[in-house]
């Protein structure tokens, strides 16, 4: 079965409402997880030192509810079987490693900044977002190489790179207290 959202016909704008909605979602990912980190401190004593790993077995139980039970019911709705790659299945887990070990980094970046972390969740936030573009087309580009080679790219990339590594900066330094 063809996917729908593949086909340049039936395509449209699709794309990128859900990438806005990566985007809102993503976005909102820091603030959720430091304000459930928060909230899971319970009385008046000192934290427990756990708080932030019992935050992030929730995300890994929303994870099993979304990712999981939603990927099972989507490959049915699709028509599709649950015949699975080798190739396939480890590139994926990879996939799920390298976010899962990303996600556990805001975490740590989280316990590591100073006191009140509440004022670095937003400087945390902008360093990822300003860097992992910066990763992904670097990435891409060296595993797809540009048709003839790496001097056919055009300034503005560049320009790209350089604007969105100033842009995290800019927002880190100068984020309003």
């Amino acid at each position: 079965m063809t996917d729908p959202q593949t086909t340049t016909s039936t395509a449209g704008m699709a794309w990128l409402f859900f990438a806005l909605l990566t985007v809102a979602n993503w976005g909102l990912y820091g603030i959720f997880l430091h304000k459930g980190q928060m909230a899971m401190h319970v009385g008046d004593g000192p934290p427990d030192p756990a708080t932030r790993w019992k935050a992030f077995l929730f995300v890994g139980i929303a994870y099993l509810i979304i990712a999981v039970i939603g990927s099972a019911i989507m490959i049915k709705v699709m028509g599709g079987d649950f015949s699975f790659t080798p190739k396939g299945m480890n590139w994926s887990l990879i996939a799920g490693a390298v976010g899962a070990v990303g996600a556990f980094g805001v975490l740590l970046a989280f316990g590591a900044a100073p006191k009140p972390t509440v004022k670095y969740v937003p400087v945390v936030m902008s360093i990822i977002f300003a860097g992992a573009p910066i990763v992904n087309a670097l990435v891409s580009m060296s595993m797809h190489p540009p048709k003839g080679g790496f001097g056919t790219i055009p300034w503005q990339f560049y320009a790209g790179i350089l604007l969105a590594a100033a842009g995290g900066c800019l927002v880190t330094l100068f984020k309003p207290s």
